[in-house]
């Protein structure tokens, strides 16, 4: 099947199953942040036992997308996805009957590392630009990856109410009830699977031939390194925040709502960033948003937080948080074509999640030895800054593979 021959309501079910699927994966994972404060008093696990554990998410996620994306562009992404959605319930399970740290780690940090592979950005951006043409590919990517964002408005508020009016084992059986919503989701997003790729001209590559391609490119390993930024920033701030926003004396709805905001403010920027990225510099609105990122934690952690700096301050990180997606997306395609999309993401992933590691085990690590999380913001601004200015120097010139298949 050609992408010229799906109607418009088949591309809707699609993308809005590719949409669904990672909305609900990324909300449930950044509201785990939420239960923290409860799981702490409650089972007897430390702050650092809790982010050794979303650390460990993050590294796992990251270690094994590369493996996920090589077997989605060799098998496709139903038998990815909805392996993912299974592994993502049995996560859960763990979670909700957990009452020591080694619960908390397999459920949340092994289990679920494992099914974000599967079924969250990497594989739902794999599905969108296989279903649309190369024209809309941009703002159809920052669709897909600002109605994913609206997972995290429908979660986090649904934990802290669940929290609030029952416990937070209560708040773990809403998550399965999300996860459940994701089996058909990946279905019906996975009949992507059947659209044609656009036909290669010369000798066709493998997926070893393809990672030696981009590893040699420096554009992509400048990529690759800047983006380790973006997951340790994210991390922090969602494993984090609330337990900061504990200690400053606030409501603990200030965290939810902020967290929910963040999505809904996602929704705006991931499509801004993907129609931008259609018609201007990729590498420079990704720099942007790196450096715009850290000038906003700068101001945040500066200053004692009140409810209203909290909710301006998730509004503004929400503008800016999953537009990356989009546009990573857009510069791996514009590098080196779409066959091996899932499997380059992937590999430039790790990098993501290392940030993402040693933002969420950082920050409770820092936090336990200095007793603030001052040095932790300091740091993720620093090297925030850094990144997006790195990032700007990127060489965008497409491979020679690729340039020699546009001559």
């Amino acid at each position: 099947m050609k992408k010229t021959d799906l109607t418009t309501f088949q591309i809707g079910c699609i993308l809005g199953g590719g949409a669904i699927m990672l909305s609900l994966a990324m909300g449930m994972r950044q509201s785990f942040g939420l239960l923290q404060p409860h799981m702490i008093r409650d089972i007897g696990i430390t702050a650092a036992d809790f982010s050794l554990a979303i650390a460990l998410q993050n590294i796992v996620w990251g270690a094994t997308q590369p493996i996920v994306g090589i077997w989605a562009d060799k098998y496709g992404t139903r038998p990815v996805a909805l392996l993912g959605v299974l592994v993502y319930i049995i996560g859960l399970v763990f979670l909700r009957f957990a009452d020591a740290t080694w619960m908390v780690t397999v459920g949340i940090g092994f289990c679920v590392g494992i099914a974000l592979s599967c079924t969250a950005s990497n594989i739902a951006m794999n599905i969108t630009a296989r279903t649309v043409s190369a024209t809309k590919r941009g703002a159809a990517m920052g669709a897909v990856s600002a109605a994913g964002s609206l997972g995290l408005t429908i979660a986090s508020p649904m934990t802290q109410s669940l929290i609030t009016n029952f416990n937070w084992q209560m708040a773990a059986v809403g998550f399965l009830g999300l996860a459940c919503v994701m089996l058909p989701a990946a279905f019906w997003g996975s009949k992507a699977d059947k659209i044609e790729i656009e036909a290669v001209v010369g000798q066709p590559q493998s997926a070893s031939d393809a990672i030696t391609e981009a590893l040699g490119h420096k554009g992509y390993r400048v990529l690759a390194i800047a983006f380790f930024v973006c997951g340790l920033q994210l991390v922090f701030i969602t494993t984090h925040l609330p337990a900061y926003l504990d200690i400053c004396g606030m409501d603990p709805t200030v965290g939810s709502n902020t967290l929910a905001l963040i999505g809904l403010f996602n929704v705006i920027g991931s499509y801004l960033f993907g129609w931008l990225g259609d018609r201007y510099s990729k590498r420079m609105l990704l720099g942007s948003i790196y450096i715009l990122r850290s000038l906003a934690l700068y101001l945040f952690f500066s200053y004692p937080p009140s409810p209203l700096s909290t909710l301006v301050f998730g509004a503004v990180l929400g503008t800016l948080w999953l537009g990356v997606v989009p546009l990573v997306s857009g510069l791996i395609i514009q590098l080196f074509g779409l066959r091996f999309m899932a499997t380059l993401s992937g590999i430039a992933f790790m990098s993501h999640q290392v940030g993402s590691f040693l933002g969420a085990w950082g920050g409770g690590y820092i936090f336990n030895v200095f007793g603030n999380y001052n040095l932790a913001w300091q740091l993720a601004v620093a090297i925030g800054l850094a990144a997006g200015l790195f990032q700007m120097t990127m060489n965008t010139q497409p491979s020679e593979r690729i340039r020699l298949q546009s001559a």
